[in-house]
């Protein structure tokens, strides 16, 4: 990681949500939330919050560095539905090594939907790439 990588720094992105964002359409066992109406998902809004913090790191980053979220603490405050825009602001907190820990907060225009901390590790992707192929061949193909 390079050196300006530092405590402080902030950015903005907005996500646009779409019905396919929204719970009906996340749910794998739909009839557990079919009186859910088509409001933003929670995992939607972390993923949000993700992508915000992952745009942040990656200026900072060296030739051959990712970053993994580790750890989510988020609070979903209130619904946003399709049609509207979620903006997240990701400000960088704790630089410990290679373990960056952000403040999120999460606006849809109308309300703060979402805040808490998300964690992220600076990995080198050619290792990560590895493991993750070892552990493939360790898988069994589903059956049909």
């Amino acid at each position: 990681m390079k050196p300006t990588l530092a405590e402080g720094l902030s950015d903005t992105h907005s996500y646009s949500v779409t019905p396919e964002n929204t719970v009906p359409h996340l749910a794998m066992d739909r009839s557990t939330f079919d009186d859910i109406p088509e409001v933003l998902a929670t995992a939607y809004m972390i993923v949000m919050m993700e992508g915000a913090c992952t745009k942040l790191l990656r200026p900072h980053l060296d030739p051959g560095e990712g970053s993994l979220g580790i750890a989510i603490d988020v609070t979903h405050l209130a619904a946003t539905l399709p049609g509207q825009t979620v903006t997240v602001t990701a400000t960088i907190e704790k630089v410990e090594g290679r373990k960056i820990t952000f403040r999120v907060v999460a606006n849809d225009g109308l309300d703060k939907i979402g805040e808490g901390t998300h964690t992220r590790a600076i990995v080198p992707w050619d290792r990560f790439k590895a493991g993750v192929a070892a552990k493939a061949g360790k898988v069994r193909p589903p059956r049909s």
